[in-house]
């Protein structure tokens, strides 16, 4: 990443604007052409420096819920597992942990029975259980990592 990339990171974990060309608005505050700044956020999607650009929606608000998930893999099948998991489109995320219950994961769906679903169709096709703890309260952390040379 070079000083305008850090840039771009550091502005878009500010938020981004609603509008007709809401590229060319951001891209005007760091002094770049809107054409610019949508190519240097695809090449930073492409290289994985970022894993996601988009924006975050209350699913509960929506009619839909969100449950945290968590699963016991054996090692020598994770990776098989992990691909799995990550192929159901109700997956917002997956991360690995050193703990019996070695692979959680967050499920988004756009209905309540949507969960239920979701986690039986990935019981079915890793032949684990999934084991569902749904949110009985939330709580905002706003987390920015600024990103330096």
């Amino acid at each position: 990443m070079d000083s305008v990339d850090r840039a771009i990171v550091n502005a878009l974990q500010q938020g981004f604007p609603i509008g007709e060309r809401p590229f060319r608005d951001v891209g005007a505050l760091l002094g770049l052409g809107e054409g610019e700044l949508i190519a240097r956020v695809k090449r930073l999607l492409e290289e994985r420096v970022l894993t996601r650009f988009g924006p975050l929606y209350q699913a509960e608000r929506l009619g839909g819920a969100y449950a945290l998930a968590a699963m016991r893999v054996p090692q020598a099948d994770f990776e098989r597992v992990a691909e799995a998991v990550n192929a159901a489109p109700e997956v917002a995320h997956n991360y690995e942990r050193d703990h019996e219950f070695n692979m959680w994961f967050v499920l988004a769906t756009e209905t309540h029975d949507g969960i239920a679903r979701a986690a039986t169709q990935i019981e079915r096709t890793t032949g684990l259980p999934v084991y569902l703890m749904p949110k009985r309260e939330e709580f905002f952390v706003g987390l920015n990592l600024a990103a330096h040379a």
